[in-house]
């Protein structure tokens, strides 16, 4: 079941939205090497507990998540464990996904950050998946559907060369982390639930260099690509409005998304 939230429940989502945003800033200056995923995990909690949430990853599931931060290294597509034997290297690619509660509702996003002298080829990785976001969300408009965000997805990235992962997909957020309805990173426009004022929902592309299909570590929760190369990620929380979508996770690029609005500059090129 879709839930369409109220005006005064997105104005709770923004807050929850701008704290997990806050993680990304305040890990980037320590992504270098010689760090651990530990390290990096125990910014984003603080980061995220000194601004009144929760943590919203920290002993979900089964078995619990045991971190803050899921933090994926090169050929990890997501759910990668911090560890303080992680330890970052020159080269490396980065994801860090993370979500907070406040007041009974969520935010969830994630960012794909290099560290150190990174590789022309994962470079072009990182900024395609961003790419394919904010493209996809140019379709997020009331009386589209939600398979024209995923088709966007789709062609973009296969017209790149690259694989998209097919058993991982966005979802809806409000009160829960996950809610109804899917959101895939690939489809057929015109299908799927018309998109109405109040939806909420993470699109969060995840792509590859090579194929797309993936394998579950002994973790039981680290899963990356079957083939070991590289994989990126990106996801934002949004509001579906009357005048166009509101990016809930990406201070700055909020609202409005007007057709020709330019994207946040690519995390490959800072």
């Amino acid at each position: 079941m879709i839930y369409i939230k109220t005006d005064a429940e997105i104005e709770k989502m923004k807050l929850a939205g701008k704290i997990t945003a806050a993680v990304f800033d305040a890990v980037e200056p320590h992504i270098k090497p010689g760090i651990s995923t530990a390290e990096l995990d125990k910014i984003a909690y603080k980061t995220i507990v000194e601004a009144g949430a929760k943590p919203a990853f920290l002993g979900y599931g089964e078995p619990p998540f045991p971190g803050t931060a899921c933090i994926s290294l090169n050929d990890e597509v997501v759910h990668g464990i911090p560890s303080e034997k992680r330890i970052l290297a020159d080269g490396d690619i980065v994801s860090v996904d993370v979500g907070a509660v406040i007041d009974g509702f969520y935010g969830d996003a994630c960012r794909t950050f290099t560290c150190g002298n990174v590789s022309d080829e994962a470079k072009d990785l990182i900024r395609t998946c961003e790419d394919s976001f904010w493209l996809a969300i140019r379709e997020a408009r009331i009386g589209n559907r939600i398979g024209d965000i995923s088709a966007t997805v789709q062609e973009f990235v296969e017209s790149k060369g690259y694989g998209i992962v097919r058993e991982l997909t966005g979802h809806g957020i409000g009160r829960h982390l996950h809610e109804d309805p899917d959101l895939l990173n690939y489809g057929r426009r015109g299908r799927g639930a018309r998109l109405v004022k109040g939806m909420c929902l993470a699109l969060e592309p995840m792509i590859t260099q090579g194929s797309y299909d993936i394998k579950l570590l002994s973790d039981q929760w680290t899963i990356s690509t079957r083939d070991g190369k590289l994989s990126a990620h990106y996801e934002n929380s949004f509001a579906i409005l009357e005048d166009g979508p509101y990016i809930l996770t990406c201070p700055g690029f909020e609202r409005p998304l007007a057709a020709d609005f330019k994207q946040p500059k690519s995390y490959s090129d800072r």
